[in-house]
């Protein structure tokens, strides 16, 4: 693993219909029905949006063998009008439905956490080694045999683990831990390597992006360990709809791809299917443009752990840096002082004025040959200002530096000025490999400066924006580099939207909260009521109550246990039936969902996690 050049993972090439995966094939992208499988008509027209826009691989959920069945009559529909997409079976509970599925279906994707294990209940459960292999044992023999009908009609299969819907007996042994994760899947994939079975996927996926990314991580290291080469399926689960879905996936997704992980993904967003199509593609080509980049000679810090970061130990300056929480900065060159109360930068940065309308107490920041010691006011230096760096009295200062730029000159003044805060810039086409290379060669020279990472772009589009930035921010998020973000754009996109994102970001990061936080699914199938129209009404409710996380889901597959760090969850328990959560606890089973919203309101107010907009 080379952290500062791309290249793509090598993996072994998947055959899935007509559209192969893994090895030299271009990252796929796909997406997920959310009709009834049994509705060949409203199946069809659906799959064949999403291929219109662009997809590659459409999905469609399986409850049971009915909806396997009918599998055969959407292949044959859709294959008359021309579209030769391969279908996906998703199967949960039933491993009977997947050998159905695996007749009429190009790839059936299975779930270790309910192929045979039963649903989890969040209990307990104590094995001798002798019970553990016994339970490995039952596996193996319901699992080979749905390998070898596999085999006889030439259908791929994907292992799909799910953070939500990890068995009892994986989370007894292993706790609710990456780890866990990653045994679940591998227990599947050594069967797959003793039968000789190779036409496999594997997806590892969570609503939370620090732990999504991490599994991931370790699990390519675990398959490198033992010899696999199984191609990657990438997806956030349960992102949302609008600009947090899309900030969300980007940052998780995209700071695997950036590592070169991930040879298909899916945008899980709670809008219509097609909607995702473009959002992936901008984002596996955004980070495609990185291939035969310019060599970055950077030097990794000895104790830097890629598999499980954390926090690179900066000294605090001010707000900034130590145990400081990540700070926004954002640029009004024109002296505007138009701001999001919600969304306000914790430093303002002005170039060589200051506006006349100032808000009291807002910290600014000026080019340092102007800078006079005005009140909250702090000098920015460039590359060539280092040696009047050290005539400013300031307490606080800035500098714009690049990795090339950390020579020696500016490595000894640093060491003499901790009161310094860098934001690093760069130019190259692989910026997180020169970000990257920067922080570890700070560690390196024992520098405890705090860095923010200044990213610009010349967007026109505030979605291509989102996905850009949140792209080149998500590994250095996830690898406690960021001590503050500055996002810069010379396009069409207001200076309000810029600020939203750089706060999107740091809390899709889990870094720094600033808003109510929606778990939300995409919706398949299963989904027992009308999911888009529920989440705008469950927001429009609940967006004022900053800090709050509220899980909103379809259906019980993954419900209570990927939003089980949700504060409060609405799940569909039903057609038209709802039932709340307090975290992982039932509260209150099959509400009226025209009652549910409400219902859901009240039993914020009786935790007392309410207050008035």
């Amino acid at each position: 693993m080379d952290l500062f050049n791309y290249s793509r993972r090598e993996t072994t090439e998947v055959n899935i219909g007509a559209t192969p995966l893994g090895g030299s094939n271009p990252i796929r992208i796909q997406s997920m029905t959310n009709t009834a499988t049994q509705d060949t008509d409203a199946c069809v027209a659906q799959a064949k949006r999403i291929v219109d826009a662009g997809g590659e691989y459409v999905r469609l959920t399986t409850q049971g063998v009915k909806e396997a069945e009918n599998l055969k009559n959407i292949n044959a529909a859709l294959r008359r009008d021309g579209y030769m997409v391969p279908l996906v079976a998703d199967v949960h509970f039933n491993p009977r439905v997947a050998d159905v599925a695996a007749l009429y279906a190009e790839k059936v994707r299975i779930n270790p956490g309910n192929y045979v294990d039963a649903a989890r209940t969040f209990k307990h459960l104590e094995y001798t080694d002798e019970e553990y292999a016994q339970e490995l044992q039952k596996i193996r023999a319901r699992f080979v045999p749905f390998l070898h009908i596999c085999k006889e009609n030439h259908t791929a299969i994907r292992i799909g683990v799910n953070h939500g819907s990890l068995s009892d007996r994986i989370m007894s042994r292993y706790g609710d831990t990456p780890e866990g994760m990653v045994e679940s899947c591998m227990e599947f994939l050594r069967i797959c390597v003793d039968e000789g079975f190779k036409d496999v996927v594997i997806s590892i996926k969570a609503s939370n992006t620090v732990v999504m990314v991490r599994t991931v991580r370790l699990l390519a290291a675990v398959m490198e360990k033992e010899g696999m080469h199984f191609p990657l399926h990438l997806g956030v689960t349960e992102a949302g709809d609008g600009e947090d879905g899309r900030i969300k996936s980007a940052l998780g997704i995209g700071a695997l791809l950036a590592d070169g992980l991930g040879d298909t993904i899916r945008v899980s967003l709670s809008e219509a299917p097609e909607a995702e199509i473009p959002v992936a593609r901008k984002l596996a080509d955004y980070i495609a443009l990185r291939e035969g980049h310019p060599y970055i000679p950077g030097a990794a810090a000895p104790q830097f752990d890629y598999l499980a970061p954390s926090r690179r130990p900066t000294r605090a300056v001010h707000n900034i840096g130590g145990s400081n929480l990540p700070v926004v900065l954002a640029a009004r060159l024109d002296g505007s002082t138009d701001f999001d109360p919600q969304f306000t930068p914790d430093y303002v940065y002005t170039g060589r004025r200051l506006p006349d309308n100032r808000p009291a107490g807002l910290p600014l920041i000026v080019d340092a040959d102007v800078w006079e010691g005005q009140k909250d006011t702090w000098p920015v230096f460039k590359g060539d200002q280092l040696p009047f760096m050290a005539g400013c009295t300031a307490s606080l200062k800035f500098l714009f530096i690049t990795y090339m730029g950390l020579n020696e000159e500016a490595i000894a003044c640093l060491k003499y000025h901790p009161e310094v805060v860098l934001i690093a810039q760069s130019n190259h086409p692989n910026r997180l490999g020169e970000f990257r290379a920067l922080a570890h060669q700070l560690t390196n020279e024992g520098l405890e400066n705090p860095v923010i990472f200044f990213q610009h772009y010349a967007e026109h589009e505030a979605e291509d924006f989102q996905i850009k930035s949140a792209a080149d921010m998500g590994a250095l998020i996830f690898e406690g580099l960021c001590d503050g973000l500055f996002l810069f754009n010379q396009g069409d996109i207001d200076a309000r939207t810029l600020d939203a994102t750089a706060f999107n970001i740091l809390q899709a990061g889990r870094l720094r909260t600033s808003k109510t936080e929606y778990i939300s699914c995409p919706g398949c199938g299963r989904t027992l009521y009308d999911l888009e129209s529920t989440i705008a009404r469950i927001k429009a409710a609940t967006s004022h109550l900053k800090g709050l996380k509220i899980g909103i889901m379809g259906c019980i597959v993954n419900g209570p246990g990927e939003m089980a760090d949700a504060d409060y969850g609405y799940v569909g328990a039903g057609r038209g039936r709802i039932s709340l959560y307090k975290r992982k606890e039932c509260i209150e089973k099959n509400i009226p969902e025209a009652e549910a919203v409400e219902k859901l309101i009240e039993l914020i107010k009786a935790n007392g996690d309410w207050q008035e907009a």
